[in-house]
């Protein structure tokens, strides 16, 4: 059975799954970095996770998500993709303002009304950055991609998802007019500082820097 969670322990539980897909076992450090807040206070946390038999912590390799605490972590990442899909599809929020609002909305523990939003929605199977949406199941969609820095030369590719959600990026991304499915290829690869020239559909080239082009990921046509 599940035990009942607050919304922050339950923000404790998502920062640790993501973490883990990075680094598998996660620190005490690492958790508060990604929090921004106090070591100690992580260590309070991930006691009451433990005891709660959500955690597994191991001496000198930090922290791991148990069974149940992966699949507690699943079902938050679920409602939190489902709300921003909805909100940018049904109610055309903007890709960058939307993961603040689906951080509240993760929160709200109706199963019913999350299978019935999945329903309503069509059951989509990527949020509006890219990322995979899990079913009830847990299991998530995979898809064959590549950073667009290892992209070959004058190949045409479709931008399938962004590394981050920071919104300083997804508005230069807007500015730029690249959104996912879009269309590119790459015309130069610069050696000074690594920055690009691409050319999107049929528009003129123009050059993006090597920190912008490590945040995109596409799939060859």
């Amino acid at each position: 059975m599940i035990p009942h969670l607050t919304a922050a322990e339950e923000n404790y539980i998502k920062t640790i799954f993501h973490l883990q897909q990075v680094d598998g076992n996660v620190s005490t450090n690492d958790v508060a970095l990604k929090l921004n807040t106090k070591a100690a206070s992580v260590s309070d946390m991930l006691k009451k996770l433990n005891a709660k038999e959500i955690v597994h912590y191991e001496k000198y390799k930090g922290f791991t998500l148990s069974n149940q605490g992966q699949k507690i972590a699943l079902a938050i990442v679920r409602k939190h993709r489902l709300w921003e899909y909805f909100l940018v599809e049904k109610l055309q929020f903007g890709w960058d303002e939307v993961h603040d609002i689906a951080e509240e909305l993760e929160h709200i523990t109706s199963r019913v009304l999350v299978e019935k939003l999945d329903s309503f929605l069509g059951h989509p199977k990527f949020d509006p950055h890219g990322d995979p949406i899990p079913d009830s199941n847990g299991e998530m969609e995979k898809m064959e991609q590549i950073n667009l820095l290892d992209l070959p030369l004058n190949q045409l590719a479709e931008v399938v998802a962004v590394g981050s959600q920071s919104t300083e990026l997804l508005e230069l991304l807007t500015h730029r007019q690249i959104k996912i499915g879009t269309w590119l290829s790459i015309h130069k690869k610069f050696s000074f500082d690594h920055s690009l020239e691409i050319s999107i559909q049929s528009s003129p080239t123009f050059t993006i820097s090597q920190q912008l082009a490590v945040a995109l990921f596409v799939r060859i046509k």
